[in-house]
């Protein structure tokens, strides 16, 4: 989610919490569905709205035909689906009218927010064993010892890499055993200015580099979020690499390679390389059906392995009507009959170990992305914290254009941290 959304997001939530105290989520967006009709209750039949934000019409239809297979077997209880525009706005109103939908998607990184808010019911822990969803996937979405909801699906950052430019450069394909160094060195070989082509398309996003942090053994805050620690050695050492990358101009963002995101510079070879999530595959396939490139895991830093999490769970409402029957539709979605049903269709992965053999039989190509589960770190952070990644994002587009030194982006998001964490 962009910082703006999250911006947006920390001021409803506010309102809503005052409400509360008175009286009485790169390519076109998909079609939207329509709002689903409100449908008299029939006697005996408990009926749940679950709330979402609307994605591509092939995920839209598939989730339906999930949903729809829980209400054939379950006439006592009925689920309308609700996939809806501007959902972060809705969901707030919703919350702090008092009327919110029983079940909701909940981005990890706002999960701190909501569960201050006393806006969740804690039902991870009632779901079918528990034990075999991946670890990194649990923590994502657990606050102070508590596992709020279950994980829906998730995607993990990878590298991907165009095969016929590093086959006309006479270079190895990257592996999972890559280092920074290695990265470093085929950007370097695969940049030709004369054709316009970079080796590494990369945006001023915290959202990417926040993976360097990690790999370079740094962290954003202490475990407890009483500190902020960005600004260390092992920062700056991830902040001058990722910087270093384009002020050598053997990387660029996408908008100096006339794209709207770095997945559009890639499929246009205009990068010989880049790092997203598992998202890039449709839209390559749709995009750009002849491209030919792999994928494997990020590279290696200083500290060893790491990739981010992004990861939405199915949230409860505290104040739910049906919160049992509610409870029982999400420990379906996210059991092992469920899931699969959803994350057969390739557009998503499954967050439940048992689940990955299967799914890699249907889908070996990509396996980076679900490797990344194994050691991915959360995205998510304490409340406020969209005021961090703004001055982050800021610092670094002026650190790419030269404007400020790596050390001066880290001072400040420093300094803005504490500001926050004090709050």
């Amino acid at each position: 989610m962009k910082a703006k959304h999250l911006a947006l997001f920390s001021v409803l939530l506010a309102v809503a919490l005052v409400l509360a105290a008175c009286p009485a989520q790169p390519a076109a967006p998909a079609a939207q569905p329509p709002a689903a009709a409100e449908q008299p209750a029939a006697p005996g039949v408990i009926n749940l709205q679950l709330m979402g934000w609307a994605s591509s019409d092939a995920e839209n239809v598939r989730l339906q035909e999930v949903v729809d297979g829980w209400n054939a077997a379950n006439p006592d209880i009925q689920v309308t689906l609700n996939l809806v525009p501007d959902y972060d706005t809705k969901l707030q109103t919703s919350l702090a009218g008092g009327a919110p939908p029983d079940i909701f998607y909940v981005d990890s990184f706002r999960l701190p927010d909501l569960a201050a808010a006393g806006a969740l019911l804690p039902i991870g822990d009632q779901m079918t064993n528990v034990d075999d969803f991946y670890p990194s996937l649990r923590d994502a979405f657990t606050v102070d010892g508590v596992f709020y909801c279950p994980p829906k699906d998730f995607s993990t950052l990878a590298l991907e890499y165009n095969i016929d430019l590093f086959d006309a450069a006479g270079l190895a394909h990257p592996t999972a055993d890559w280092t920074w160094e290695d990265l470093r060195a085929a950007a370097e070989a695969l940049t030709n200015k004369d054709a316009g082509v970079v080796g590494f398309a990369i945006n001023p996003d915290f959202a990417r580099w926040i993976a360097f942090l990690y790999q370079a053994g740094g962290e954003v805050t202490t475990p407890d979020f009483s500190a902020m620690t960005l600004n260390t050695p092992e920062a700056l050492t991830a902040m001058e690499f990722y910087v270093g990358l384009v002020r050598d101009g053997v990387a660029a963002p996408a908008s100096d390679l006339d794209s709207g995101w770095p997945g559009e510079a890639f499929g246009k070879a205009r990068a010989a390389m880049t790092m997203e999530g598992n998202w890039i595959v449709p839209y390559l396939k749709d995009q750009f059906p002849n491209l030919n490139y792999g994928v494997t895991e990020l590279p290696s830093g200083p500290a060893g392995k790491a990739t981010m999490a992004f990861t939405v769970c199915y949230g409860v409402a505290a104040n739910g009507r049906n919160t049992e029957a509610a409870t029982k539709v999400v420990d379906y979605l996210t059991g092992p009959v469920g899931m699969k049903a959803w994350t057969d269709l390739g557009l998503a992965m499954p967050t439940r170990q048992s689940l990955r053999e299967g799914w890699l039989a249907m889908y070996p190509e990509l396996e980076p992305f679900l490797n990344g589960a194994e050691y991915a770190r959360k995205w998510q952070f304490r409340p406020g914290f969209a005021d961090v990644l703004d001055t982050i994002n800021s610092g670094l587009q002026e650190a790419f254009s030269g404007l400020k030194t790596p050390q001066q982006v880290l001072e400040e998001a420093q300094s803005v941290g504490e500001q926050v964490l004090a709050r």
